[in-house]
């Protein structure tokens, strides 16, 4: 189930905010890179949850685009956001990322659940800042 926490009253940033929010989720929930390519922001910087402890820092729309996009097209692997808050230009996302094939990221060789959050930040409707942080299995 997913559970979206929005503050009142909703001015047109947030909502602004929460449509990107809700379209890039929808991306990896449908398994639809193609939802992402209007989202990004061309000075985006984005940090994954991985390799710990600090992730891998991707700089410019291409970089962060294409891993989003890899990403949200892998079958092996489903996110499920459960909590969602919007305030102004930021967003949280609370999601579980379940891995079918946990060799390839976690090293472990079988289905592996993550739980997760992304600080996120818009701007004109892009995404501008994504910072990923996991609790690892």
């Amino acid at each position: 189930m997913t559970r979206t926490t929005t503050p009142t009253p909703v001015t047109p940033t947030e909502l602004d905010t929460a449509e990107v929010i809700s379209r890039f989720n929808r991306a990896f929930t449908g398994r639809e890179p193609g939802l992402l390519t209007d989202l990004v922001a061309e000075d985006c910087v984005m940090v994954g949850v991985q390799p710990a402890p600090e992730g891998a820092r991707y700089e410019g729309r291409a970089a962060c685009l294409e891993f989003w996009q890899t990403l949200a097209a892998d079958r092996s692997t489903t996110f499920t956001p459960y909590e969602v808050f919007v305030a102004g230009d930021r967003a949280v996302i609370q999601w579980r990322a379940v891995f079918t094939d946990g060799e390839a990221v976690f090293g472990t060789g079988q289905e592996t659940s993550v739980l997760g959050v992304n600080l996120m930040r818009i701007r004109a409707g892009r995404i501008t800042e994504a910072l990923g942080y996991a609790k690892t299995p």
